[in-house]
């Protein structure tokens, strides 16, 4: 049986994350498919608070081995369900990602959402984690029964970039 936890979270919770980041990226080659082997690459992103402190865009360029490309995330904040909701685009496939929801317990926030992998139904989880000043946590996970495990495939460590 899988217990679900409901997280909830404050407009603020995403303060901190605002500004600039060096980020360094490491990503399964392959997902769901008991791939072990890694890739590692840099990045950047910058974070602005919009909606009226309600939600928050960051601009991010991923450098792979095979190039660079840009993709952005926004987030929103519902003042009635005190969750987040998190939508990712990708400028080489400009098509909004199905958005993944949830907030934050005991510094770690948890956002899951339904979406289509390689023709198959899965569970996406997004986890911020290790936010300080100056650093940060988020990695990604997928699971294709419901939940019931998850395989991560991709994290991001960030550093503040000093104006």
């Amino acid at each position: 049986m899988i217990v679900k936890t409901v997280y909830t979270g404050h407009a603020s919770d995403f303060d901190g994350l605002l500004g600039r980041w060096a980020v360094r990226h490491r990503r399964l080659k392959c997902r769901l498919s008991d791939c072990h082997d890694w890739e590692e690459f840099g990045g950047s992103s910058e974070i602005w608070s919009t909606l009226g402190g309600l939600g928050n865009v960051d601009d991010n360029v991923l450098e792979l081995p095979s190039g660079s490309y840009r993709a952005m995330t926004m987030r929103a904040f519902n003042e009635k369900t005190r969750q987040w909701s998190i939508w990712w685009l990708d400028a080489r496939h400009p098509v909004i990602e199905p958005p993944v929801h949830g907030g934050f317990s005991n510094g770690v926030g948890t956002f899951i959402g339904d979406d289509v992998f390689e023709g198959r139904p899965i569970k996406v989880r997004f986890q911020w984690s290790k936010i300080a000043a100056h650093s940060a946590q988020w990695d990604q996970a997928f699971s294709a029964d419901g939940g019931a495990t998850w395989e991560t495939n991709w994290l991001m460590e960030f550093n503040r970039v000093e104006n």
